[in-house]
């Protein structure tokens, strides 16, 4: 009997331990301050946050939460601003905060919990600017840390948050350094397990006491589903799971408009920023401009686009989208007929910024590539945007022959495949893609090897896994072109694919 009643109450203790609110783990006390605080990280008021952190940290400075706390603040201020010199300034905070917390209560799940949190975010912030070998070794630290915390305590949910954030980031890894680097510490993960962990929780947070951790799931699923695991139902999830999230939030904001312009979704991008809440209690968010910009141009609005553009240039004090904002400009000052300033323009691409971003190295490389023809490049901006049919009639006029350049002959053909497979019209749409391997796959650009990415996977919808396999097997083996590391990752992703 008493046996049984033993047994009954430390059952009971376990359930209150993990049904109470989450912040109520010894030192590690997630107080009514220390969650305002949060939630206005979240929100992108940092400087609110700052000032209820530092309220907290005089009234209780022994709180393990505060140094998590301030790491979440400079992990968003850096993500904003974009700035390598203010990474480099706050970059000695991380080992200050962890060395406070591994003094800690051990048997708290924050313990480890908070620890692997801070690695993992300045090994994010650390990968933007080439540090991999550091942000390996970070990555591989949280990830053990958040494996031994699982096992300590399995009802504390938000170990499958970075869990699955690495697994789905490190899945979607292109061979190089840093992939074999995490490999060697035995680290492979796997996109759908990340993305299946994610979105678990997603579903699940809203029902349990970590519901406060709800928006912060949802950024990083939000980015996982639009840049690791390019879903075609990246927009469609955002919405849903971020319709839940207070209008207040400039992070909803960036969240939605960013998968709306990743997805073609051009006038919800544009209302979205038009509607975003504003005033000095936000964090400063130059990237915002730089992508209203963008999805102006590819309206061809270009003189709201010039404007936005200009601006981002004048208030950004970080280091990327520099060179990728220069050659935008540069493009519109092409469509206005203003050639000589757009050389100009393109100079600036070249000498300003720096490459640490993709989209400012594939600048700097059209930057030197030949002047792009006024037609193809009109049917790529719409096309990004999603204006399918627009885009189309600036090509269904003209003929291969009309392009003077085996460059512009190879895209003609690859822009207008991908106007038709859009559209649904595959068999013209493969038609386009093999003239555009015929004619461009001894060319440095990608448009070949990516036409046969595009191949594949029109075959496999068409449920050909021999033409798959064959278009996906071309697209492997053409090397030494634009994006190679990337369409390879995509060929041996669809060859995997069909190997299932």
């Amino acid at each position: 009997m008493q046996k049984s009643i033993l047994f009954f109450l430390k059952h009971i203790f376990l359930f209150f331990v993990f049904s109470l609110p989450f912040y109520s783990f010894g030192n590690f006390d997630f107080n009514s301050n220390c969650l305002k605080a949060y939630q206005n990280i979240f929100e992108l008021k940092l400087n609110t946050a700052r000032q209820l952190i530092a309220i907290e940290r005089k009234v209780h400075p022994n709180n393990s939460i505060v140094p998590l706390l301030e790491n979440y603040i400079d992990y968003f201020y850096l993500l904003t601003n974009q700035s390598k010199i203010e990474f480099e300034r706050l970059e000695k905070n991380k080992n200050i905060r962890l060395e406070q917390i591994s003094e800690d209560d051990k048997n708290s799940p924050y313990f480890l919990y908070a620890q692997a949190e801070i690695n993992l975010q300045w090994a994010l912030i650390r990968g933007r600017y080439g540090e991999y070998y550091t942000a390996a070794r970070e990555i591989n630290r949280a990830n053990n840390q958040l494996q031994e915390n699982s096992k300590k305590f399995p009802g504390f949910h938000l170990n499958s948050k970075g869990i699955g954030l690495i697994n789905a980031v490190m899945g979607a890894l292109p061979d190089g350094f840093l992939k074999s680097t995490l490999a060697a510490f035995g680290i492979k993960g796997n996109i759908q397990t990340g993305l299946n962990l994610l979105e678990k929780l997603v579903e699940n947070l809203p029902k349990s006491t970590f519901e406060p951790f709800y928006e912060e799931t949802v950024f990083y699923y939000a980015y996982v589903l639009s840049d690791v695991a390019h879903s075609n139902q990246a927009y469609t999830k955002t919405l849903k799971y971020t319709n839940r999230i207070a209008d207040s939030s400039l992070m909803k904001t960036y969240l939605r408009a960013y998968v709306s312009a990743r997805t073609a979704h051009n006038d919800e991008t544009i209302d979205i920023l038009n509607n975003k809440p504003s005033g000095a209690i936000y964090q400063p968010f130059p990237y915002l401009d730089y992508l209203m910009g963008i999805a102006k141009l590819n309206k061809l609005d270009l003189e709201v686009a010039e404007t936005y553009f200009n601006k981002f240039l004048q208030t950004n004090m970080g280091s990327n989208y520099i060179k990728d904002a220069y050659l935008h400009l540069g493009w519109i000052a092409l469509l206005k007929n203003e050639e000589p300033n757009f050389l100009v323009l393109m100079a600036k691409t070249k000498s300003n910024g720096y490459t640490y971003q993709s989209r400012d190295e594939q600048a700097l490389n059209e930057a030197n590539a030949p002047k792009p023809n006024l037609f193809l490049l009109k049917a790529r901006l719409l096309f990004d945007g999603g204006y399918y049919n627009k885009a189309l009639t600036m090509l269904v006029n003209n003929e291969a022959e009309d392009f003077a350049t085996l460059k512009d002959k190879t895209e003609y053909f690859y822009r207008l495949g991908r106007i038709n497979d859009e559209l649904g019209k595959e068999d013209i749409a493969l038609n386009n893609y093999q003239n555009a391997i015929n004619l461009g796959k001894n060319l440095k650009y990608y448009f070949a090897a990516k036409a046969a990415i595009q191949m594949g996977k029109i075959y496999e919808r068409k449920n050909s896994p021999t033409k798959a396999k064959l278009s996906y097997s071309i697209a492997l083996n053409m090397k030494d072109h634009e994006y190679e590391n990337t369409i390879e990752k995509e060929a041996k992703e669809g060859l995997k694919t069909i190997s299932n």
